[in-house]
């Protein structure tokens, strides 16, 4: 494990693998390494071609926080990372961190391409939109010392499972992990923003990216993410739209490692 301080001082965990062009992997909502060993074993596979930093998003893991919370600290972080990495780099997001990732580079950061992976974004009536107060409920819950119930929300309002589902959940060894990291969810709510309101995407937030852009989405996931998916391509002028066969919300470390040889020329 290495550390990298961040523009306010904030320490950032990572672990790099493999030498070449500075990689950089950005988790969704609640992942990190001690939890999500995927983007590792990906790392891996691409330690030939890619020098591949996999990091604790601030506020998880091993990496620190620092309040108040703002989106643009996240940006700091990822440039951070570049500047140990080498610059410029390819930034790859999963889920909400696609959309920082591509907030990433709308600011400018030394950034060559972004490949995205299933971006949470809803654009029509394909699901319920997330509430207009998500994050404030998320927030509530944690001010009230309940992150129980903020990691019993998310499940409900953002992932869409049943109530029913999410008190069977409780008994799992899935939910803890969730539930130490509750208080990051709101970051991801913040990042995401109206993107799953049911409505166009934002016209100005990312209009500054000039570089390729990878858009992708697996055959079997969940049509508002398909939908969401074929939007962000559309919207962006630098995408380009990868359906990937069988996979759902997440797909394998080998279809994901060759995707990024592809795309990365």
């Amino acid at each position: 494990m290495s550390i990298v301080k961040s523009a306010d001082g904030t320490t950032i965990s990572y672990d790099v693998y493999g030498e070449g062009q500075p990689l950089i992997l950005v988790d969704g909502a609640t992942a990190h390494r001690a939890v999500n060993p995927l983007n590792a074993e990906t790392a891996q596979l691409l330690s030939d071609q890619f020098r591949t930093y996999v990091y604790d998003r601030r506020g998880r893991g091993e990496s620190g926080d620092t309040t108040p919370y703002d989106v643009q600290r996240e940006i700091e972080d990822i440039a951070a990372l570049i500047e140990d990495a080498g610059a410029p780099a390819i930034v790859l997001g999963g889920s909400s961190g696609s959309l920082l990732a591509l907030d990433a580079a709308a600011a400018g950061l030394p950034i060559t391409k972004v490949i995205t992976f299933e971006p949470p974004v809803v654009v029509d009536d394909s699901r319920p939109p997330l509430p207009a107060d998500y994050v404030e409920q998320l927030e509530a819950h944690i001010a009230a010392g309940n992150p129980d119930l903020a990691a019993e929300f998310f499940f409900t309002a953002a992932i869409g499972m049943p109530p029913e589902a999410v008190a069977g959940m409780r008994q799992s060894p899935y939910f803890q992990p969730v539930v130490d990291v509750a208080h990051t969810i709101s970051y991801d709510g913040r990042i995401m923003g109206t993107t799953m309101s049911g409505n166009p995407l934002p016209t100005d937030r990312w209009a500054s990216i000039a570089v390729p852009v990878l858009v992708m989405h697996g055959d079997q996931t969940w049509p508002a993410l398909v939908s969401g998916a074929e939007a962000m391509a559309a919207h962006l002028p630098t995408a380009t739209l990868k359906v990937v066969p069988g996979a759902d919300h997440s797909t394998s470390i080998e279809v994901l490692a060759a995707a990024i040889r592809e795309f990365a020329g």
